[in-house]
């Protein structure tokens, strides 16, 4: 679970360290990580023929469903159909995917180098100068494939003044979501996918056992928050610097504003992901600092355990995805929690998808009916929290085989081996 998601699929990119590297850390948590040895150096990113084979897929579902082409702006979906690692701006750099043929993409003038240089698939580059309508290219491709009256597919995140565009560039094309094409492809994950989330977790695992030991009295969490960006980095990976919750904050899924330091008997919640890649993991970790103060942060740590098994349990494939999280509600509720959402209990969904982007489609939410299958990946973590006192979460990934799911990381079994 992260509050800034959203931001951290673009700063990581597809590399391995990524913008992250350019943070300046305090020289004191660069010497935490020394002596530390890169785990990634032999990670392979997606391949040609990989990105070749999902536009192929991509095309059938688009067949299948009727529809002429999708359209998929810079952003993790852009650069899974095409290898193109790009960020998004007020110029538009986009890709139109017909359901035959190669794709279009179009970018500025200025920018057609840098597309070239990641593009992995064979496409129909143009480009538009500072005074011209992008839009005026893509309507032109689709009028030269006779798709000028098609139904065209907008991927779910592409901004309204890129659709509006095509809209007012297009009249006649209807537009519609895109979802069943993109999602269709993107939910489901190859095994070279599966392996750069497997590393990306065994990474973030091995960068939480070393900080461990080295957590001092009287911390801030900005401090704990360097030291692990630190040791990400040393290992090879690029991350964000996630949260981390001391004491009360652990309370509220994504913290809150008062400065804390550590403190004997308390509770420490590291959240933190990263990407090798530009695929994730997203991993939480709950310990105490010396001996619990509370008996309960033992009993809310081995309750939510309890509640990633049962997660575990209800991931069968051919469920529905809502129905994970309906289970472990109901189990929380017998313990006296909620009921529903409310607090004490678990505030939020019991998972989330992930892959490229920390947080996608589909979530382990109620009500959420899209059955589970081979290939999906999601986040397991049924954090309880207790208002004014504190929280626990507990979050590891987990990958659906046909025998049922598999964990990326293993959980930790006790509150005294947060880490283990």
């Amino acid at each position: 679970m992260h509050l800034r998601a959203n931001r951290r699929q673009f700063l990581l990119g597809s590399g391995l360290l990524g913008l992250s590297a350019m943070v300046t850390l305090p020289a004191w948590a660069q010497g935490v990580a020394q002596g530390l040895e890169p785990m990634t150096g032999n990670a392979k990113p997606i391949q040609p023929e990989e990105h070749r084979a999902r536009l192929a897929n991509a095309q059938r579902l688009m067949q299948a469903q009727g529809i002429g082409a999708i359209l998929v702006e810079a952003g993790s979906s852009l650069l899974y159909f095409t290898g193109i690692d790009w960020w998004r701006s007020e110029r538009l750099t986009a890709a139109v995917i017909p359901a035959e043929g190669d794709i279009l993409v179009v970018t500025p003038a200025f920018e057609e180098p840098s597309i070239r240089e990641s593009l992995a698939v064979p496409a129909n580059v143009r480009v538009w100068q500072e005074d011209e309508n992008p839009s005026a290219l893509i309507s032109g491709f689709l009028r030269e494939r006779k798709l000028d009256k098609a139904t065209i597919g907008v991927e779910e995140t592409v901004r309204f003044f890129a659709v509006n565009g095509l809209r007012q560039a297009a009249p006649d094309v209807q537009i519609v979501s895109a979802n069943p094409v993109v999602r269709g492809c993107r939910m489901i994950k190859s095994p070279s996918e599966l392996a750069l989330m497997q590393l990306a977790a065994d990474v973030q695992v091995a960068a939480y056992r070393h900080i461990a030991p080295r957590i001092e009295r009287g911390m801030s969490q900005q401090d704990l928050r360097a030291m692990l960006l630190a040791t990400v980095r040393a290992l090879g990976a690029a991350a964000d610097e996630g949260l981390v919750l001391i004491g009360e904050s652990s309370a509220y899924p994504h913290g809150s504003a008062t400065p804390r330091r550590v403190a004997e008997g308390e509770i420490i919640l590291f959240d933190a992901g990263l990407s090798i890649h530009g695929y994730q993991a997203d991993i939480s970790r709950t310990m105490v600092f010396g001996r619990p103060a509370d008996k309960r942060q033992r009993l809310l740590f081995d309750q939510v355990r309890s509640g990633q098994e049962i997660a575990m349990q209800a991931a069968q494939v051919g469920a529905p995805a809502g129905s994970v999280d309906d289970a472990v509600r109901r189990h929380y509720e017998s313990l006296g929690y909620g009921p529903g959402y409310k607090l004490p209990g678990t505030s939020h969904r019991t998972g989330h998808g992930i892959g490229m982007d920390v947080h996608e489609p589909v979530n382990l939410v109620h009500g959420e009916t899209t059955p589970l299958a081979p290939g999906m990946c999601f986040s397991n973590e049924p954090g309880i929290y207790i208002p004014g006192a504190f929280g626990v979460r507990i979050e590891d990934c987990f990958y659906m085989t046909a025998d049922g799911p598999r964990w990326f990381s293993k959980p930790p079994a006790s509150i005294d081996q947060p880490f283990a």
